[in-house]
């Protein structure tokens, strides 16, 4: 090269020409020998950036020279080359690890260094260590994956190095531009069954590659044979199952319905290596990221969930995009072949295709691409879920940065993937069961601090199950958490219930209008069993909500959350047909009653107006279809709501809060008991006048009514004044103080009217 040539020259004088003084580089890889020389002053004229930029381009060049000489040394070895005492070998196997390690391999290095790998010319330990250090770049091409394969069958590498080359296809599976040719190895791969030390990551590779055509009787049958060999082993039921699904009926045994970890991870080994180089391709590539797509190469990968589906290296031809639309119809028209996915570009062109659609091996592509989540949706094919699942559970027991000390540096990234998770739960508006079994097995260790806001997003889309199996392994360790953390995770905790409830509800609202089709959802419970398990979360957050505000002196913040999920519970029965309305427990009721924040009290009136408005149209319903309905509210339920409704109206309206209130846990007090208080009118206290959330108002309307008395004088709202008092306070906002006064304290306030009048008459 002529930078290299140039360094050769010591004495050149370094004003001619600013590339001579680029020997550094050489000299920091070990590549001058000669002694060190004189610097002119002169030299800094040249700008810094240049000089740096110059350095770094020569160092680049001399790497790539290392590695074309080691990759050359090993595509000529041909005997059975041992490690020990080889200083050329060892050299050249320590360039290509470090360069690998640091920026990834080619595609022509990796299909060089696989054939050496697998050749068996090299002595295993040499072998070992390239199959570790292969990380690509960019891509494999599939070329290089079957040449690869076919040294398998010429037998000449050792079990080990056979074992290990499976481990590290299955984790470099995205990475393969094509899976073609591949898939036309599948026969080849099942025949590889029978080795016992094989069998696990066999049937890891079969899974991916698995179609419905795969899927023969022959084939069953040799799984159920190998599986009454073995015993059942995880790997060779996640492929029956697998099996399963795709053709049904030709597999008959039964399996467990709940999909697990049935591979060993086999990313280990290549993932710390492989996150270094996709970190620095991406810093390196950021700039011309708009260029690499659209010229059509590959795009460098940040992480598996979090790149679109832009297969890389497309052996579609750009200019095709001209054709005639001859060919175009033909091409629809072909049922026969399936439609590439990395050509899926538009809506209509899903709608077009959806038939002949095949779904990327690449799962974690999937999740952030909205036309194969709309593929998803309308197809609901099984076999997809399933390795969704499967993919989605791995990662997040690898990921998860609580599990493992060595992941605390990734928690940002562990953060983008939780969140693009939750996005797609959204977006196909049910929860993921790995999602479900990570969330079990996660939060008995979790801190309530790391990823909060992420976790307690996807407990919002836990899929509905049995509450009696859910409250020993998400109840109560969130439970534990919620009672010796802080206010805001309090807070937010309900706000997740909240969600968890309402997804739940929208569930049944959609099971009501797709009877008929029992694939809509993976969910399978009865009416009695939504019921059950709607009730005793209601109970739960109940219970939690009455401790907490013991806990926390009935903070405001707190009570406007717990008063937030209730209005979603009292409106179940109308809104979401639902048969079941649960009263919020005393414990909540009384301290939203009795609070100093009109914001909540306002809340209060506005849900036991709708439970009112709930229940009447309950025992309208009771009362026409007495022979029909297979669901009654209890009379308890009614009892409660009138118990309360008489606390309200005792307190806000008639001013007898102390005295008629009946229920066994309310502020009923004794006269002596309120003689002993020497509070002036304690009767009032709790009146819409009164009461110590809406005292400021009525402060407020005396002032506009009055300017000119500065007493205060709060016995003159009465008669008319008094619902002048109301106008006012529905002109303020206090909408479901309105709404309850007008629905349940109509007639009282029609009386005191009357009464009023003829007083002043």
């Amino acid at each position: 090269m002529k930078q290299r040539g140039n360094a050769k020259n010591p004495k050149q004088a370094l004003h001619v020409r600013p590339s001579s003084q680029t020997d550094l580089s050489a000299w920091q890889i070990g590549e001058r020998k000669s002694g060190p020389k004189t610097v002119d002053l002169k030299s800094t004229q040249k700008p810094e950036k240049e000089k740096q930029q110059s350095v770094s381009e020569q160092a680049g060049n001399n790497t790539e020279d290392y590695l074309e000489q080691a990759l050359t040394y090993f595509e000529r070895a041909k005997d059975h080359i041992p490690l020990r005492k080889n200083e050329v070998l060892q050299k050249h196997l320590a360039t290509v690890e470090t360069i690998a390690l640091q920026r990834g391999l080619s595609p022509e290095g990796l299909d060089v260094l696989l054939n050496v790998a697998l050749s068996g010319r090299l002595a295993d330990t040499v072998n070992s260590r390239i199959l570790k250090c292969l990380i690509p770049a960019s891509i494999i091409a599939e070329s290089s994956v079957v040449s690869a394969v076919s040294w398998l069958c010429v037998g000449n590498c050792s079990c080990s190095t056979q074992l290990l080359f499976l481990r590290w296809l299955i984790a470099m599976f995205d990475f393969i531009d094509h899976k073609e040719k591949l898939h036309a190895l599948y026969g080849f791969f099942f025949c590889s069954l029978q080795d016992e030390k094989l069998c696990p990551y066999i049937c890891h590779l079969l899974y991916l590659l698995t179609r419905k055509e795969n899927v023969k009787p022959f084939r069953v049958r040799r799984l159920i044979d190998l599986q009454a060999k073995m015993g059942m082993q995880p790997h060779l039921q996640a492929l029956l199952s697998l099996y399963k699904l795709l053709c049904p009926e030709l597999v008959s045994i039964t399996l467990p319905a709940k999909a697990k970890s049935y591979f060993k991870n086999s990313e280990r080994l290549w993932k710390a290596a492989i996150n270094t180089v996709r970190r620095r391709n991406q810093a390196t590539s950021l700039t011309s990221q708009q260029l690499i797509l659209d010229i059509g190469h590959p795009q460098s990968r940040k992480r598996k969930w979090n790149t679109q589906l832009i297969l890389p290296a497309c052996t579609m031809d750009t200019n095709k995009i001209t054709r005639s639309k001859a060919i175009i119809h033909a091409d629809i028209l072909s049922h026969s072949e399936s439609f590439p996915v990395e050509e899926l570009q538009t809506f209509s062109q899903l709608l077009k295709n959806i038939h002949r659609l095949e779904f990327p091996s690449q799962m974690g592509s999937v999740l952030r691409n909205s036309l194969l989540l709309h593929y998803m949706n309308c197809v609901k094919d099984e076999s997809i879920y399933l390795r969704l699942y499967y993919w989605m559970g791995q990662t997040l027991q690898e990921e998860c940065t609580w599990y493992k000390i060595d992941n605390q540096q990734y928690e940002e990234e562990f953060k983008d993937f939780l969140d693009i998770v939750y996005k797609t739960e959204c977006f196909l508006q049910e929860g993921f069961s790995s999602c479900e079994e990570f969330l079990y097995k996660s939060l008995p260790l979790w801190d309530g601090f790391c990823c909060r806001s992420q976790i307690l997003r996807l407990v919002s889309w836990i899929p509905l199950s049995s509450f009696s199996e859910m409250k020993p392994r998400l109840c109560e360790p969130l439970a534990q958490l919620f009672f010796t953390s802080s206010l805001y995770f309090k807070c937010s905790v309900l706000e997740s219930l909240k969600d968890l409830l309402q997804n739940w509800l929208n569930w049944h609202v959609m099971q009501l209008d797709i009877e008929s089709d029992p694939k809509i959802s993976p969910l399978n419970t009865t009416l009695s069993g939504l019921v059950n398990s709607v009730a005793e979360l209601i109970h739960f957050v109940g219970w939690i909500s009455t401790v907490a505000l013991r806990l926390e002196n009935n903070v405001t913040f707190l009570l406007y959350f717990i008063l937030d999920f209730y209005e979603t519970v009292c409106d179940v029965y109308l809104k979401y047909n639902l048969p079941l309305l649960v009263m919020p427990p005393p414990g909540v009721f009384y301290p939203a009653l009795l609070s100093m924040d009109s914001v909540n009290l306002n809340q209060l009136c506005y849900i036991m107006y709708r439970y009112r408005t709930n229940l009447v149209a309950a025992k309208e319903n009771e009362l026409i279809k007495k022979t029909i309905l297979q669901f009654k509210f209890s009379s308890q339920t009614y009892q409660e709501y009138n118990q309360y409704i008489m606390a309200m109206v005792g307190c806000l309206w008639t001013s007898s809060a102390f005295q008629k209130d009946i229920h066994p846990q309310g502020i009923r007090l004794d006269p002596e008991v309120l003689k002993k208080t020497r509070v002036q009118e304690v009767r009032n206290s709790f009146n819409i006048v009164h009461h110590p959330a809406l005292m400021g108002y009525a402060i407020l309307f005396l002032q506009q009514a009055w300017p000119e008395d500065k007493t205060l004088n709060f016995s003159l709202i009465k008669g008319r004044r008094w619902n002048w008092y109301l106008e006012y306070l529905y002109t303020q906002g206090l909408q479901g103080l309105k709404l309850f006064i007008e629905s349940s304290i109509n007639r009282v306030s029609q009386a005191s009217q009357t009464k009023s009048d003829n007083v002043q008459m």
